[in-house]
């Protein structure tokens, strides 16, 4: 089997995979046929160079999936070292390389296209990957405001959580990632006793939602702190529209990325303003409602 990508760096061959640089080649490689207005126009350069990141990006990622089920630990880092020498930081690697990894690895687990073993493979490689990146985020100066980070019990769940925490981490929060398969109860008195300036919540499975939705009920109920900023990410959300707000959330996001945007947003919101989004919110069906838990 033979499979090359010719515009871009990268190029598979046989179970083999190579970093090329084209660098040099664009000198001695003929004059394109046309006209050479056109294709030296600004317009013609960038969507060019649109193309060769895609697929540049497409590749890696298909690679970057066949290491991660084959359990290959030597073999995965290496790539990543390769991908790191052609240009890549750790915020790329995680944005454009291990978020659609993982995505694409936990939608084949639940459509049972991944045996127990691949799958448990690939996660544990992943995490191994997200806490290198982890160490190569650029870090904010400190902002003085703190976050409890949960989520699902699941292994895909705790795994996005811990990348939303890297990220809201560099983004100057204090951030204390309880993860997930806490009961409702410990966080409440976890909440009391922190007093964390927001919560963030990231699920993606539909069996969260009920305990979601308990847990933002006993926070709203506490005079203590019932004006708590909320923020709910992950697939759960995506694919309820309006789920959040109904459950009393301010702020949702599909990906980790977009959670630490939200955050950020919901931070700088006042109480009112969010008490008022919440009330404004529309209510879901009886039947989404029940579709949902």
């Amino acid at each position: 089997m033979l499979r090359v990508g010719r515009a871009g760096h990268f190029t598979i061959l046989a179970n083999h995979w190579c970093l090329i640089t084209t660098a040099g080649r664009a000198h001695n490689a003929p004059e394109p046929s046309g006209n050479p207005r056109e294709k030296n126009s600004p317009a013609a350069v960038d969507e060019s160079r649109m193309t060769q990141s895609a697929l540049n990006t497409e590749l890696a990622l298909e690679r970057l999936l066949q290491l991660c089920v084959s359990g290959d630990r030597v073999a995965t880092r290496t790539f990543i070292e390769q991908v790191q020498r052609h240009g890549f930081n750790s915020n790329q690697l995680a944005q454009e390389l291990y978020w659609p990894t993982m995505q694409t690895i936990f939608r084949m687990w639940r459509q049972d296209q991944l045996t127990t073993l691949a799958y448990q493979y690939a996660t544990r490689l992943l995490r191994m990957l997200v806490d290198q990146a982890q160490v190569g985020y650029e870090q904010a100066p400190r902002n003085g405001q703190s976050l409890l980070c949960v989520c699902g019990p699941n292994e895909s769940e705790d795994l996005a959580g811990q990348m939303c925490s890297d990220l809201l981490e560099a983004s100057g929060y204090e951030v204390f990632f309880a993860a997930g398969g806490v009961a409702n109860d410990e966080i409440m008195a976890e909440i009391g006793q922190r007093r964390p300036d927001a919560l963030v919540v990231f699920a993606a499975a539909a069996a969260d939602a009920p305990k979601i939705r308990e847990l933002i009920d006993m926070i709203r109920s506490q005079q203590s702190h019932p004006g708590v900023p909320i923020v709910c990410g992950g697939g759960v959300f995506a694919r309820a529209p309006g789920l959040a707000e109904e459950i009393g959330a301010d702020a949702t996001a599909d990906d980790p990325f977009a959670v630490e945007r939200m955050v950020r947003c919901a931070m700088a919101a006042p109480v009112a303003r969010v008490a008022a989004t919440r009330a404004s919110a529309p209510v879901a069906s009886p039947r989404r409602r029940a579709a949902v838990a």
